[in-house]
């Protein structure tokens, strides 16, 4: 390799470490930034509710973002120092984790990130969804997630209140859009389907499906089985956050759709095989989604019935939407053509049943002549 070329690497190599210095720097004075500035003047405004929603439309700064590709080990050992998950560096945590929808720990050589320009401790600056729903102001409490731009909101009485990343189905388990609702929580569950996971903060939002929101690894693209994976600060604020269904005492189950709702939008473009949109925007200005005229207006999520364990089925309401679901998204553009979705499977039925049986034959073999 030649002198120039060798310049030119390290060059660069410097060029992007100077750059993180400068990001890393400049976070020391987050909390008298702009953007941090309009979010306390919002919650001091003591005018109209439309003086309040003004601010909040006309006033959050645009904020640019910038690429940086991980191309040696020293670029990615200064971000992990940097954006450690560590106290002094955890803001800066956050903000890195939002934009890039991954946890720190799966950006690897040969990445490209995004950084942002400047920053603001109050990641609702960075949302791709609007800072007021009008349309949902009567709500007291309600959710909507983009599966394209994987990330979620929270709104309460049509502000919003909560913006983070989430990683949700892959593509032959997927998460599909519709209405849901909250139906219980739990602060550590071991998933009924397999014992081996453990799910800090779950909440339950299809009770036979099992699709839940819950603290699990990130590695930013949609892979989990049809649920939606969250770092673990932002598990544990909606699991607080969030109001559960009521239970009807006379019939002891609880009442469907009585729970905070929950609203998926859309789906994501698996034609994409790294990443996702989030690493294309050059600003926060770049992407606002267009939320629902109607909230509760729009309709139930249509499941496939090959994504309800045989257990579960028994109670399913209206179980023809189960049967015909798989044909409807798949006209719709929902399922991709030739995609199979892949059957929810009860491995921890699986292994008991496995192990009755071995319990079987020991105790048969016990009886047996000569034992």
């Amino acid at each position: 390799m030649s002198y120039r070329v060798h310049y030119a690497y390290f060059l660069s190599a410097f060029l992007c470490l100077v750059g993180l210095l400068a990001f890393s720097c400049s976070y020391d004075q987050a909390n008298g930034s702009v953007g941090d500035q309009v979010f306390d003047s919002v919650a001091a405004t003591t005018g109209t509710k439309q003086a309040q929603i003004d601010l909040l439309n006309t006033q959050i700064p645009r904020i640019g973002y910038h690429k940086l590709v991980i191309s040696t080990k020293r670029i990615l050992d200064s971000i992990q120092r940097t954006y450690a998950k560590a106290e002094p560096t955890f803001d800066m945590y956050r903000i890195v984790t939002l934009l890039n929808r991954k946890d720190l720990r799966y950006i690897r050589l040969g990445d490209t990130i995004v950084l942002p320009d400047s920053n603001v401790k109050d990641v609702r600056a960075y949302s791709i969804f609007p800072q007021y729903w009008a349309a949902a102001d009567t709500i007291q409490k309600i959710m909507v997630v983009s599966v394209k731009y994987q990330a979620y909101a929270c709104y309460e009485n049509g502000k919003l209140v909560r913006f983070a990343a989430t990683n949700s189905g892959e593509e032959r388990k997927p998460s599909l859009p519709g209405r849901y609702a909250a139906n219980w929580k739990q602060r550590l569950r071991i998933s009924s389907l397999n014992s081996s996971w453990r799910l800090p903060f779950t909440v339950n939002i299809h009770q036979q499906a099992g699709t839940a929101f819950h603290q699990f690894d990130m590695p930013g693209r949609p892979v989990s089985h049809s649920c939606f994976r969250q770092l673990m600060h932002d598990a544990q604020w909606l699991y607080e956050w969030i109001r559960v269904a009521q239970r009807d005492t006379a019939k002891h189950r609880l009442v469907p759709f009585s729970g905070t709702p929950v609203f998926v939008l859309d789906v994501f473009d698996f034609t994409r095989r790294r990443g996702g949109p989030w690493l294309d925007a050059t600003s926060n200005q770049d992407v606002t989604i267009d939320l629902p005229a109607d909230p509760m207006g729009m309709e139930e999520a249509l499941i496939p019935i090959s994504q309800i364990p045989h257990g579960s089925r028994g109670s399913l309401r209206n179980v023809q939407r189960y049967l015909t679901a798989d044909s409807v998204l798949k006209e719709r553009g929902v399922i991709r053509k030739g995609v199979t979705l892949r059957e929810s499977v009860n491995y921890n039925w699986i292994r008991a049943k496995r192990k009755a049986a071995m319990n079987a034959g020991g105790a048969a073999g016990q009886q047996s002549p000569g034992n």
